[in-house]
């Protein structure tokens, strides 16, 4: 077994491949390099197969969506840890060996995320991951350096090591044994928010989730869905609500979803003033896909839901009101 494997999860990303795998390549001796290919129907394969003989590609049948597609290809790589990045993401020189000792300094860690900035404007936070990821109690998410739109400089405020409750999937490192024991990303989900719902998983049972500010890379992001898109609006709504009905403690889980669907409508009201009646919609798209999962959601809760699960309450009500 190898220690470390970075995957690279490609639909149809020729453009990405091009800009960021020589980084990629160039900066991380440490590890074995995959493309997990979701039978992508441009010639990005071919490009990497041509020009990066040392990366090994893994070819999923059909595009499987980011969850499902992680799940099958990892189950072709053999690694003590896996680190899942995006192929729009930029990495650094000596990104690999701080996340390394952060593995080695505890046992009960299973996974692990770098400080995440902009690619386009470097001195500041990406959206997806920040500082490291927390939820508040209604189960928003939100970063340090970023709370819902709100973006911060990166100023060295965030230049710690430190327990978080989500890691970013954008450049997500896990060991392979707590992913496989968790069964891997609910594939459900197919994208957004399933790295949230796993990482929640792991707390409850008893895993920590750290991040630390000595390693960095740089994300582009909204590289296969803009956040125009409704069908972006429509999975992060649904996959919120799943992801709340399977890991919320009993005691407060019936009356935080009644107040998130109710929240979720005044929401879509105003996606319809910004964004256009299609927002709404995805709204009410995502409301029925949840109760159309409801019964299987229900199910794969598990035995233990930890408590004190939030680190800040009424975010929503804090920041936009």
């Amino acid at each position: 077994m190898n220690r470390l494997a970075i995957a690279i999860l490609n639909w149809n990303g020729k453009k990405w491949l091009e800009k960021f795998l020589p980084s990629v390549v160039q900066h991380s001796p440490e590890a074995d390099i995959y493309i997990i290919d979701n039978a992508s129907e441009d010639d990005s394969v071919t490009f990497v197969e041509n020009n990066f003989p040392s990366v090994r590609v893994i070819q999923n049948s059909k595009n499987e969506g980011f969850a499902a597609g992680y799940n099958s290809g990892l189950k072709n790589i053999d690694a003590e840890i896996y680190c899942l990045l995006n192929s729009d993401v930029e990495v650094t020189q000596n990104w690999i060996p701080p996340m390394i000792a952060l593995f080695d300094s505890d046992q009960s860690i299973a996974a692990a995320q770098p400080k995440i900035l902009s690619y386009h404007n470097r001195n500041f936070f990406e959206y997806a991951g920040a500082g490291g990821g927390f939820i508040d109690n209604l189960g928003f998410p939100y970063c340090r350096g970023r709370i819902f739109n709100s973006i911060e400089e990166d100023k060295g405020q965030y230049d710690d090591e430190t327990e978080i409750f989500w890691a970013s999937g954008c450049s997500l490192f896990i060991r392979s044994k707590d992913f496989q024991e968790q069964g891997g990303f609910d594939e459900r989900f197919f994208a957004h928010q399933e790295e949230i719902d796993l990482c929640w998983r792991l707390k409850n049972s008893g895993k920590k989730i750290m991040y630390t500010g000595k390693s960095a890379v740089y994300h582009v992001g909204g590289g296969t869905l803009s956040n125009q898109n409704p069908e972006k609006t429509f999975l992060n709504f649904r996959n919120n609500l799943s992801m709340m009905l399977k890991n919320l403690p009993f005691p407060n889980l019936l009356w935080l979803l009644f107040f998130r669907l109710s929240l979720d409508g005044i929401a879509g009201i105003q996606f319809a003033f910004r964004h256009g009646f299609s927002h709404l919609w995805a709204v009410v798209r995502s409301h029925v896909g949840f109760y159309a999962q409801l019964p299987e959601t229900w199910r794969r809760r598990q035995k233990h839901q930890i408590r004190k699960y939030y680190q800040e309450k009424w975010l929503v009500f804090k920041h936009f009101l």
